[in-house]
């Protein structure tokens, strides 16, 4: 790897979530394996896209990050803080440093507080300003984000989509944090309004200097923000590496598949080019294949993959994979 500095760290971050059985003496049968012995990096300023399809564990990643979901196991260290193990007081200082944009810009919002209230509340419970100070920051935050600072007495039914992510962006940036978890902030959007958000999250990083880890399914919209993209299947990374190697040198069958499904607006090179079609279904994360979870679904897949699980390594500079057969 390039010697940057990393604002984040994960090693060996594992989330498995408990099957119980029985009403009144519920006893573990068994766990959801949704992130399962994950490593990765995220460097200073940069942007980070996750990429992969639902349910494969991308959400419960970052929300482990964040420390909103306890981890089974593994470390997750931010500026060199381990936060799995950090106490309550450091966690809570450290909370203005790190911040989430959720998913539903429908269910985020508490619909009985006005916008201005919403925005102000994260100031509110870290003590910071006075109550006109904060006020004052409010209005600041919504011009950041594109919006008519005297919505600050409107309530959350009386925007649109767009608009509500929007409110969702200036809360999480209301503290000033370095780094911002995206959880898939456009995937509820009209796609005419998710260009709109992307451009203002891209422009805010230029501005503010953010990190970002962006999580997605569109791979042409992560293509488009992201510096580097690491790919997740079934509770594993698959493959990370730089944006454009990522396209010009896929590695992993899972990627080269997912990147065959994402439309090419050239209609002689979309008929030309391959289009492969994985078979089969998804597996069960609290039953995984053994050995390379991929192996159900992979068309060149051999009797070692069936077995043994692949070692996550560095195949050339900043270009990782867990495959035998690369």
């Amino acid at each position: 790897m390039r010697e940057e500095k990393a604002l984040v760290r994960v090693e060996n971050l594992v989330k498995y979530f408990p099957i119980t059985r029985g009403i009144v003496f519920q006893k573990q049968v068994g766990a959801v394996r949704a992130v399962d012995n994950i490593s990765f990096e995220i460097r200073e300023g940069e942007t980070l896209g996750l990429v992969g399809e639902s349910g494969c564990g991308k959400s419960t990643t970052g929300r482990a990050v964040l420390q909103l979901h306890k981890p089974t196991s593994g470390s997750v260290y931010y500026d060199d803080v381990d936060l799995v193990s950090a106490d309550g007081g450091t966690m809570r200082d450290l909370r203005r440093d790190i911040q989430i944009i959720f998913q539903d810009p429908y269910a985020s919002l508490n619909p009985r507080m006005t916008v201005g209230h919403i925005i102000e509340e994260p100031l509110e419970v870290h003590s910071i300003g006075t109550k006109k100070e904060r006020r004052e920051r409010v209005k600041e935050l919504l011009a950041l984000v594109n919006m008519n600072p005297y919505f600050i007495n409107r309530y959350p039914h009386e925007f649109s989509g767009g608009q509500r992510q929007r409110i969702g962006v200036a809360r999480a940036l209301a503290l000033q944090p370095k780094f911002i978890v995206c959880d898939e902030p456009i995937s509820a959007l009209d796609v005419s309004v998710q260009a709109q958000v992307v451009n203002l999250l891209e422009e805010l990083q230029d501005k503010l200097g953010l990190t970002y880890l962006f999580i997605a399914h569109d791979l042409s919209m992560v293509r488009h923000i992201s510096d580097r993209i690491a790919v997740m299947y079934l509770g594993k990374l698959v493959e990370l590496t730089s944006r454009d190697e990522l396209y010009s040198n896929t590695q992993h069958p899972y990627t080269k598949a997912l990147i065959s499904a994402v439309p090419v607006p050239d209609p002689v090179m979309e008929r030309e080019r391959e289009r492969i079609i994985l078979r089969g279904h998804v597996p069960s994360p609290a039953n995984p294949p053994s050995g390379c979870r991929f192996h159900t679904r992979c068309s060149i897949v051999e009797d070692i993959c069936k077995r043994e699980e692949p070692k996550w390594r560095e195949i050339k500079d900043d270009h990782w994979v867990a495959c035998h057969l690369v």
